[in-house]
């Protein structure tokens, strides 16, 4: 039997070998804005989408870390792939944190394993005030909605999102829950055409009277505080997230050595360097990340997340300056469409939108010091 190290090894190698294959086709997904399917049909049949949730529900039993990495590399090849796979990721680490520290949705992790699904988040844009609007009836609620940056939802099965319902006495309330994304009253829009991350398949996706019924409702918050689940979702969801930026970000890093060690201008080894140093930089906040995790063995707090969202900012600015000097150590060549930085530069751009977005992270972060609410 394989140990647990060979086991990575293997998983890693096989990593690199369709992150090969996602790279031939990355530019065409960019130039067409298409969604990568082939790379998700080669990800599915080798268990990826199921290899974070534990064996003994049906998952591969991959580590948490592992798949950091795993997102990682894939980043190297293809960051709308990496990007996109990270967001059904963070779903799923959120639940087995749950299942293994308050023994909760065994069921859903068993059944997310069985048939290889594929969640879709639509929480980037929602934060503490969520959209939409939730009218009461028996038995559930009809949801309406529109939900923006939903990646991967063009092959998404469930969405898992929120909304706002507004009781008789004028008070509103967050409620969280599940949606089947092929339910009456589910589309998508055809409005994902932006600078990168162009293949990540992101529609934004309309929800006109679906019903939710009771049994959906996973949490109910009020509106516009900050809720202890935040605790969990942003802990577990940062570092996976910035693992496809760190990937672009090293393979700019390797672009613009390269490049360097075919020009024999002197001030290019100074230029290595500094390159060298922001990337460097970038690799210990990620890794620092991946430490507050703990491969998901973590106690949520309020000061572990305002550390978290500081190391996410720092990530993403480190990650954006990497790529802009590994563009300026190659040239004038890297502004043209056909070379390889100019789409790693466009697609490291979208880090900083990621909640919270820098500034709003400051603010979260200097009120946790403070002990502002």
């Amino acid at each position: 039997m394989e140990t647990t190290t060979s086991q990575t090894k293997n998983r890693i190698q096989q990593t690199h070998v369709l992150g090969k294959s996602f790279a031939e086709k990355a530019m065409q997904h960019d130039i067409n804005g298409t969604f990568v399917h082939e790379n998700y049909e080669f990800l599915k049949s080798a268990g990826y989408f199921s290899a974070l949730i534990p064996v003994e529900l049906g998952g591969g039993g991959v580590s948490y870390s592992e798949m950091c990495n795993i997102i990682r590399i894939i980043g190297r090849y293809c960051g709308s792939t990496a990007l996109a796979f990270s967001m059904h990721q963070h779903l799923v680490a959120a639940a087995v944190w749950k299942y293994r520290h308050k023994n909760e949705g065994a069921d859903t992790l068993a059944k997310i394993a069985e048939r290889q699904l594929v969640l879709v988040s639509t929480g980037a844009k929602d934060w503490l005030g969520s959209n939409g609007e939730l009218t009461k009836l028996d038995g559930g609620y009809l949801f309406s909605a529109k939900k923006h940056f939903a990646s991967q939802s063009v092959v998404g099965d469930i969405a898992i999102t929120s909304s706002i319902f507004k009781d008789s006495n004028g008070n509103r309330s967050v409620l969280h829950f599940s949606v089947p994304l092929k339910q009456k009253g589910v589309s998508l829009m055809e409005d994902w055409d932006v600078m990168g991350m162009r293949a990540t398949g992101s529609q934004t996706i309309l929800f006109d009277e679906v019903f939710i019924p009771e049994t959906a409702i996973a949490l109910i918050r009020k509106q516009n505080e900050f809720h202890p689940v935040w605790n969990i979702v942003l802990m577990v969801a940062m570092p996976l997230i910035m693992a496809a930026y760190l990937g672009i970000a090293q393979e700019a890093n390797n672009i613009a050595i390269k490049s360097a060690q075919q020009n024999g201008q002197q001030h290019l080894i100074y230029s290595i360097g500094q390159l060298h140093n922001v990337l460097l930089a970038g690799q210990a906040q990620w890794k620092a990340m991946l430490g507050l995790t703990n491969d998901l063995d973590f106690k949520p707090s309020e000061a572990s997340t305002a550390n978290m969202l500081a190391f996410k900012t720092n990530v993403s600015d480190l990650a954006r300056e990497t790529v802009s000097l590994a563009m300026e150590i190659v040239g004038g060549q890297s502004f043209y469409k056909l070379h390889r930085l100019e789409r790693l530069f466009r697609d490291a751009q979208a880090s900083q939108f990621h909640p919270l977005p820098k500034w709003n992270q400051y603010e979260f972060t200097g009120k946790q010091i403070l002990g502002r609410e």
